[in-house]
């Protein structure tokens, strides 16, 4: 063995693990359990967001914390409440849920929103010469049109015509042909199916002319002209005067006309409502809303893009629908990521960029892990098949079969696997009747089935490969021996403890009691009877409660309304301008909501004096849980010995 081999081999087995841990130190240690930087960092930081300052202060209060939480959950562990079946149902049920959005999102989505978002930053002039393929095209017409694209791309890239001119004898796109190809500026996202248009629209160097590129519409070759800011969008209203044909100068003159009328002071908003010819927009002010580029002409866009400020208005633009002048509303740039981020979302799930995009992280995780396939396994299966394969009527194997299809790493997947998925997915199966033969079916199954798998391969080593992932798994898994240990131990025990609860409140009786308390009654008089309120307030101020009611209500009609309630001093939302003595009642106040006169009237005035363990249970259960939970971190600090490490903490320290 070499010197050389001898050394790797050590580094292998064991040199790495070490300097990962050197990497990220113990902070302490609960007996023999560690606590690494990292991991209370992570914590510190999340749970603490913007006024994670790291100051000496504010990490020594949150080490205490956490110090009690990881106390809690050792004895949790101890008393082997992980090994509860429930518990680990509920673990490996919110793991699913987590893994089933968590490797898309951190290797698919993440990647593509920044990408939009930049790209959003920046319009981009371009032009294009397309060649078509109709979508039902064969091999040959495919083959043809890109066969022209490469002899366009050729003939402009070695100086024999300039791409202007090839756009405008050979290009396929005949709104931008005449115009040597161009389509102006455009911004991301492109239209689904030409993520690869836009790609080349956001990386070609400008002037650069790209090789041919497939979207669905055919092959094209683009050259980008020009790239700017992004000009966002602008919110505006118009008013339109048509063209007449009969009349040609009739438009012109009209929205001169009222062009002269803005400048001398006029109203925008009645002329719009009085003379504009868009009807749809017209009894609104003539209000169009926000737009970005290439919603509207080019005409029209330049013009509400080139007005200064909000307010302003520009002079008379025309379109091909006619004379417009456009006042500015508001404009708004590109907005944060935290504001888009849902509705880029959104857009993007629904572009196949995203299904290319998980089909290339499929089958770069595939690269990394080793697929080896056995398809003889697969044709014999396939074999087996009839039409009944794309109906309800077809059946599983029984038994399943045990023959290896194919091998993820050391994990082997079973024919048997596949025709399990087979049988769950059976409309999926019917649905293909129509455009698939059963032996296509089949192996367009077979390539759905494996991308599954070799996705659900990747996400069991989610806590391996992703730091993120495995702290929120230990921030659940502990959380949830946290609240199964304290329910025993503290809760419960707090609420069934009879004799430990009455013991707590006889130490601590003067802590609860009564501040100066009062009996007040409250009146809610209908407004239909607002005229017996003088009457009300004399009758209310001599008489008992039930009097009252008895004298102004009737079987047939009820206009009094009342509610008794005993009201601690300053609590109970009672009127600030209440005496609290006896016989004394606020002023009338309207209820506008219920159609209402209410009042209230002190009847009684008790002292203060200690509550009862009754009264105050609510308050002495709490307390008392906080008690027994103070003892059992006692306890548990006496149980389980904790080490700080005073070094690691000051490395971590900011000021």
């Amino acid at each position: 063995m070499t010197k050389n081999f001898f050394f790797a081999l050590l580094w292998l087995t064991g040199w790495a693990s070490a300097f990962a841990q050197a990497e990220d130190p113990v902070l302490f240690t609960v007996a023999d359990d560690p606590v690494r930087v990292n991991e209370f960092t992570y914590i510190y930081s999340k749970t603490n967001g913007e006024k994670a300052d790291f100051s000496r202060a504010s990490l020594e209060e949150y080490l205490d914390l956490y110090i009690k939480f990881k106390l809690k959950v050792r004895k949790a562990r101890d008393m082997q409440l992980d090994t509860i079946p429930a518990l680990k149902k509920e673990l490996a049920k919110y793991r699913k849920q987590l893994a089933d959005s968590y490797l898309v999102n951190k290797k698919v989505m993440q990647g593509l929103l920044e990408e939009a978002y930049e790209r959003k930053k920046q319009d981009v002039a371009l032009r294009h010469i397309l060649f078509k393929v109709d979508a039902q095209a064969g091999p040959e017409k495919e083959a043809e049109a890109l066969a022209k694209a490469e002899e366009a791309y050729r003939e402009i890239t070695q100086g024999k015509a300039d791409f202007e001119a090839v756009a405008e004898a050979r290009s396929e796109d005949p709104s931008s042909k005449s115009k040597g190809g161009s389509i102006g500026f455009q911004t991301a996202l492109f239209p689904p199916g030409f993520y690869a248009l836009e790609t080349a629209a956001y990386t070609l160097p400008a002037g650069k002319v790209s090789e041919p590129i497939r979207t669905r519409a055919g092959y094209h070759l683009v050259q980008v002209d020009e790239r700017r800011p992004a000009r966002g969008e602008i919110e505006v209203a118009h008013i339109l005067i048509r063209h007449d044909k009969e009349a040609p100068d009739r438009a012109k003159a009209r929205i001169d006309s009222l062009y002269e009328g803005l400048e001398n002071g006029a109203r925008f908003e009645v002329l719009a409502r009085e003379y504009s010819e868009d009807r749809r927009t017209a009894a609104q002010s003539g209000y169009l809303g926000f737009f970005g580029i290439n919603r509207y002409q080019s005409s029209f866009e330049e013009a509400a893009f080139a007005i200064p400020s909000d307010g302003a208005y520009c002079r008379p633009v025309r379109t091909d629908a006619g004379w417009h002048i456009i006042k500015r509303i508001s404009r708004r740039g590109i907005q944060p990521l935290s504001v888009v981020q849902s509705r880029l979302e959104t857009q993007i799930r629904r572009d196949p960029r995203f299904e290319e995009a998980v089909d290339a992280m499929v089958a770069d995780i595939q690269e990394q892990v080793g697929l080896v396939e056995y398809p003889e396994v697969l044709e014999t299966f396939k074999g087996t098949l009839n039409d009944t394969f794309l109906t309800f009527r077809w059946q599983t194997p029984d038994p399943p079969s045990q023959k290896t299809l194919f091998e993820l790493g050391s994990r082997k997947v079973s024919l048997g696997a596949f025709t399990d998925y087979l049988g769950k997915i059976t409309r999926d199966r019917i649905r293909k009747k129509s455009v698939m033969e059963v032996e296509e079916a089949a192996d367009f199954f077979y390539r759905e089935f494996l991308k599954d798998e070799i996705l659900r391969y990747e996400e069991s080593k989610l806590e391996e490969k992703y730091p993120d992932f495995k702290n929120l798994m230990r921030e659940y898994d502990e959380g949830i021996l946290l609240f199964e240990a304290t329910k025993m131990l503290v809760w419960d025990k707090a609420a069934e403890d009879s004799t430990g609860l009455a013991n707590f409140f006889e130490a601590h009786r003067e802590d609860y009691r009564w501040d100066k308390r009062a009996r007040i009654t409250e009146y809610q008089l209908a407004n239909e009877a607002r005229n017996r309120l003088p009457e009300l307030l004399k009758y209310a101020a001599e008489r008992e409660p039930e009097e009252v009611l008895a004298a102004f209500n009737s079987e047939d009609k009820i206009v009094l309304m009342m509610d008794q309630r005993i009201v601690e001093k300053g609590k109970g939302n009672m009127p600030k301008n209440l005496q609290w003595v006896p016989g004394a009642m606020s002023p009338p106040e309207n209820l506008s909501q219920v159609r209402k006169q209410r009042f209230y009237k002190v009847e009684e005035v008790m002292d203060p004096r200690p509550k009862t363990l009754d009264e105050a249970r609510g308050y002495v259960i709490a307390d008392y849980q906080d008690h027994l939970e103070a003892e059992w971190v006692e306890q548990l600090r006496e149980e389980y010995p904790v080490e700080v490490n005073q070094k690691t903490l000051e490395s971590i320290v900011k000021n």
